[in-house]
């Protein structure tokens, strides 16, 4: 098993029965995401813990080799040759020891969500479809997929037909619309059920989304 990754836990009541892992993105960590718990919206009666990792450092080559937290390399800017896939890998097995520790204090795989922003999302996207076990569902957050000409072949039966929330920025200029969208259409052609949702915004969040990504959480994990 993987070490495992610094995290912020934050528990919305005693004896949590849920969990959700929420990866930030290039150059952040997990503090950031940690203050959008209460955004969410969740009633009282939820018990939740909430996962925030935070990224190892590594050089990233598209900013010049600067060394910042981050969950894979990126290359390049065109949409399918900018993730360097053995990185994305290293993150995803990462991912899957946190998975697999919440399993250990008693939460089952399908009610844990994988949730994450721009990097974030696509790990948490390329992990929550290939995990052998069927999870409560994803919140893909101005993002894309990885690799998706493996989908078909990678993808596990089990998470085939797991809900995905995806909302974008329509003025992103990191991520563009366009490859969100074509990232929603390779997922729908597939099987899986697409919650999307547009914001007028650049590369960012905003309240309206954060409380729609809240009442999706209420849905898959009620």
């Amino acid at each position: 098993m993987s070490e495992l990754l610094p995290a912020i836990e934050i528990e919305t009541a005693p004896n949590p029965d849920a969990a959700v892992i929420w990866l930030h993105g290039l150059g952040d960590d997990g503090n950031g995401w940690s203050q959008a718990v209460p955004a969410l919206g969740l009633p009282p009666t939820m018990a939740v813990r909430f996962l925030f990792p935070h990224a190892p450092m590594m050089p990233v080559a598209i900013n010049n080799g600067y060394v910042m937290r981050a969950w894979y390399d990126i290359r390049d800017a065109d949409l399918h040759s900018r993730a360097d896939l053995a990185g994305v890998r290293r993150s995803q097995a990462q991912l899957e020891a946190l998975i697999a520790r919440e399993k250990a204090r008693g939460i089952a795989d399908a009610r844990i969500v994988l949730a994450g922003f721009s990097q974030g999302g696509a790990i948490a996207l390329y992990t929550a479809l290939r995990h052998p076990e069927r999870l409560a569902g994803i919140i893909a957050l101005s993002t894309y997929l990885i690799d998706g000409a493996s989908l078909a072949a990678e993808s596990v039966p089990a998470n085939r037909d797991l809900p995905i929330f995806m909302a974008h920025g329509i003025h992103d200029p990191v991520v563009h619309l366009a490859w969100a969208e074509s990232s929603r259409a390779a997922l729908t052609a597939g099987g899986w059920n697409v919650e999307w949702h547009t914001y007028p915004m650049e590369h960012s969040a905003g309240m309206e989304e954060i409380a729609a990504a809240g009442t999706f959480l209420r849905t898959v994990l009620r």
